[in-house]
């Protein structure tokens, strides 16, 4: 079996970790070429031998069949839109883009040309999530009633200072495209579409243009309600959790683990917590074992001409719900993601 080729568009702390679950995966996967400002991490996750080029350079490569972008929030949707015109599969850290006009931008290019468009998001892939997905699918939990996401947690001045655009709204800085982005994408993966949104929005711990703390309410169109928090405000940080209330009972899920199972259906097996991750207070702190299950669906999506489980049609409803939250915050009215373009 012929390895898949990828190239990967800049090699920090988040690239360094597609890296490395790239090199759990190097039976079907190759880093053959990188663009990044630290050449040693590529070295340090196991791909010595991949070129370091410059971004033009790696999109015009014949040895990359695919690029992962692990560059600035705010350069997703213009990279991906150019990796496609390259000919080239895209992969996209989260957020997918900033804009519901460049996810639905990319999306569209991504089905004219051919190719395949996946949005990180490996949380889906964590054995709790996975198992709780599949069990709502069978219908074995029972009537959806509530359901609600916390992300609780810190950052200091120095994180906000270590880098410009973390404080700013429009470069994806604030707690709901940065730090929320996964538990928004797990909330609406596991509960359904939304309908309707209201929220409010602060900066209520650091000195920052971006707002740090988000709260918001949800009506989902199974007619459960929902709840959502996200801040970097609360230190010392906590876990970010989901909790899911039916007429039979509730769920919790932590981050990497089940936390309470209060509920008449059967626990499900194989979810004791292998590797419990946060980054609840240290951004790096996640772990690579759902990256290594994500890539594992991607490379087996391309192989067999199909979409990947978080391909762009996901990526588009993820931030249409972000971009509904925040224009509710922003405007104080009701808003409907679905009317979103």
């Amino acid at each position: 079996m012929d390895r898949i080729r990828v190239g990967l568009l800049g090699m920090g702390v988040i690239g360094e970790q597609h890296a490395a679950a790239l090199h759990e995966l190097r039976d079907e996967a190759e880093l053959t070429a990188f663009t990044g400002s630290s050449p040693g991490l590529a070295a340090s996750a196991g791909w010595g031998e991949a070129a370091h080029v410059a971004r033009d350079a790696l999109l015009g490569r014949d040895d990359v069949d695919v690029v992962v972008l692990c560059t600035p929030s705010d350069q997703h949707g213009q990279q991906a839109l150019a990796a496609l015109e390259a000919g080239k599969h895209v992969v996209v850290e989260k957020p997918f883009t900033l804009t519901v006009a460049e996810a639905e931008q990319v999306a569209a290019l991504a089905e004219e040309r051919g190719r395949q468009v996946s949005v990180i998001s490996q949380r889906r892939f964590e054995p709790e999530h996975l198992a709780v997905r599949a069990m709502l699918d069978a219908g074995e939990l029972g009537e959806l009633r509530l359901a609600r996401t916390h992300v609780h947690w810190w950052r200091d001045a120095a994180y906000y200072a270590s880098a410009a655009w973390r404080g700013l709204t429009a470069s994806g800085g604030s707690a709901l495209d940065n730090q929320g982005v996964h538990n928004i994408d797990l909330l609406r993966w596991l509960a359904g579409p939304v309908e309707a949104v209201t929220a409010q929005a602060a900066t209520v711990a650091h000195d920052i243009e971006a707002a740090d703390t988000f709260v918001a309410t949800l009506s989902f169109a199974g007619g459960a309600l929902g709840l959502l928090s996200i801040t970097t405000a609360t230190p010392p940080g906590f876990p970010a959790t989901i909790a899911l209330n039916f007429d039979r009972g509730e769920i919790v899920l932590g981050q990497g683990e089940i936390l309470s199972w209060d509920h008449d259906a059967p626990r499900p097996a194989g979810t004791a917590a292998a590797e419990r991750t946060s980054g609840a207070a240290e951004p790096m702190a996640i772990g690579i074992g759902g990256h290594v299950n994500q890539w594992r669906d991607i490379l087996a999506s391309i192989r067999e001409s199909r979409p990947s489980s978080v391909d762009a049609a996901e990526g588009v409803r993820t931030v249409r719900l972000s971009a509904a939250i925040a224009l509710a915050a922003q405007t104080g009215r009701l808003v409907r993601p679905d009317d979103l373009r």
